[in-house]
């Protein structure tokens, strides 16, 4: 048995000292790692809150979702659709809501005229493997006007 020797109390405080301050120092990067981590990876996206409904048509595409959700936007613009909502980073088109009989965007809710002729096309490009994109295309019509209902609610997929 190896026999080291005796420390006496004012040695033992100090080690003790020593480790509550490696451990005030270990909480304190912990704090601040968190914190950074905290600011810069925000929750805060311009996706709706609710998903793509489950039947909605799904596509694996060989890019990755920024250079998708640009081609999905000029396409959507070079098919004479109004886009309401883009945002290259979240991976997230959406298309104002769209008179197939007038052949026109409605800017407003209140400019929807026939409510069985009207569609909103909604985008998602997902991650999906390292270089593929997951596309969701959800399109969507509104049967009748709820203001008690949030739009997730009010809008039934195209099918």
């Amino acid at each position: 048995m190896h026999q080291g020797r005796r420390r006496t109390i004012t040695e033992m405080r100090r080690m003790m000292r020593r480790r509550m301050a490696k451990r005030r120092i270990v909480a304190s990067l912990s704090v601040v790692v968190s914190s950074v981590a905290f600011v810069y990876c925000t929750p805060i996206t311009t996706r709706p809150p609710f998903f793509p409904d489950r039947r909605a048509p799904v596509v694996t595409l060989n890019a990755r979702p920024e250079p998708v959700t640009v081609g999905i936007d000029s396409l959507v613009r070079a098919e004479s659709l109004e886009v309401a909502h883009v945002n290259v980073r979240d991976g997230y088109v959406e298309t104002a809501w769209y008179d197939t009989k007038a052949h026109r965007s409605a800017h407003h809710e209140r400019d929807i005229h026939d409510l069985g002729a009207t569609v909103k096309i909604r985008f998602w490009a997902d991650p999906w493997v390292p270089g593929q994109t997951r596309l969701t295309v959800e399109p969507v019509y509104r049967p009748r006007v709820d203001p008690s209902r949030r739009e997730a609610e009010g809008g039934w997929l195209i099918g």
